[in-house]
């Protein structure tokens, strides 16, 4: 008895570590603002135009950020490459 459940929890951590190697790693956020970034160019890359300009405004209106960002995502910054 102590064996299966042992063996049931060992294959029950295999799959989970195997999904965990295979799954995409996705973008993390530093920031709220990141955050909201990182949403909205997600879907301006889906083609919704208002998430588009929504990512622009936000964008423009964090100058200070620019540099970090542009290192961290450089993505965002596709113009100016």
């Amino acid at each position: 008895m102590l064996l299966k459940s042992i063996m049931t929890s060992a294959a029950a951590l295999a799959v989970v570590a195997a999904s965990a190697i295979a799954a995409p790693v996705p973008a993390r956020a530093q920031s709220d603002v990141q955050a909201e970034l990182l949403g909205f160019h997600q879907l301006c890359d889906r083609g919704d135009r208002k998430a588009c300009v929504r990512f622009g405004m936000i964008l423009g209106r964090q100058q200070e950020r620019h540099a970090e960002w542009r290192r961290l995502h450089p993505e965002w910054f596709w113009w100016e490459h």
